[in-house]
């Protein structure tokens, strides 16, 4: 069997806007399939590369189908490694394709029979895709992340037996000792609530989402704000600004930012502003 006979699979990274040239000398998808023609993908051999269906573009990418069949992709994905190389290609691809043009982002491991049925499904989805395409037109997405300090935690206390009231006096200590860390929690939980209110000032949509545990911020933060905006391009030195200030003034957290980034949280037609 010839490698252009071995079966494969149709695997889609994003979808942005397709059409004809807006200018003689401008052609969009022309544009986008030669910025992504070297990319090496999943590394699988085949060019990334676009696949018009309708007013949609498709970026593609043909792989083997007994490396990426339901049974394999399982395994695939369930080697942490294995996982960590698919999602930085996929990021990788849909980066590029975000600098060359709207992108909407698959999630990983969006996989079709072939091209007609990725063809299909963004028929099917045509107006989805078109709404969030205009949304995203001209913007990025930003990340920013509040953290507040938790500091080492306190020696072990233990209560001493000399003298009448001991006990109680130990149990008023490690009462005012968690009231007052409930006290720093609410003030950080106000200051990022703060940032986010300055962040939204700025941006056009935004959408909170799930605070990092333990295991991704370490023992010694709290991690208090995950939030992404998406932000009118052109408007990052305000951002960068309006944070720099923020860091002044709210001394009791940290504040990260992050981006910009392919608009992958304003992706769906559920964003909300």
């Amino acid at each position: 069997m010839t490698p252009s006979q071995v079966p494969t699979l149709s695997y889609a990274f994003a979808v942005c806007r397709g059409g004809g040239p807006t200018t003689s000398a401008e052609r969009p998808a022309e544009r986008l399939a030669e910025g992504l023609a070297e990319l090496p993908g999943l590394g699988t051999g085949a060019r990334v590369r676009t696949l018009p269906a309708g007013p949609l573009t498709a970026v593609v990418q043909d792989v083997p189908a007994a490396g990426f069949g339901e049974e394999a992709l399982r395994r695939r994905l369930s080697d942490r490694a294995e996982l960590e190389r698919c999602a930085r290609a996929h990021h990788a691809v849909i980066t590029a394709a975000s600098a060359l043009a709207p992108t909407v982002p698959l999630p990983l491991a969006t996989l079709y029979l072939d091209d007609r049925r990725v063809q299909e499904a963004l028929d099917e989805r045509q107006t989805s895709f078109l709404t969030a395409l205009d949304r995203i037109a001209g913007r990025a997405e930003w990340g920013v992340k509040v953290y507040a300090p938790t500091g080492p935690p306190p020696a072990p206390e233990v209560p001493s037996a000399d003298g009448p009231g001991s006990g109680r006096a130990y149990l008023d200590r490690v009462r005012t000792r968690r009231q007052s860390r409930e006290q720093r929690h609410a003030q950080s939980l106000r200051a990022a609530e703060r940032v986010d209110t300055a962040v939204r000032g700025l941006a056009v949509a935004a959408r909170r989402l799930r605070p990092h545990g333990v295991e991704v911020t370490g023992k010694h933060r709290t991690h208090v704000l995950n939030a992404a905006y998406l932000l009118d391009l052109g408007r990052e030195r305000e951002l960068r600004a309006a944070l720099a200030s923020l860091r002044h003034d709210e001394t009791d957290i940290q504040i990260e930012l992050s981006g910009p980034w392919a608009p992958y949280s304003f992706a769906d037609a559920g964003t909300t502003p």
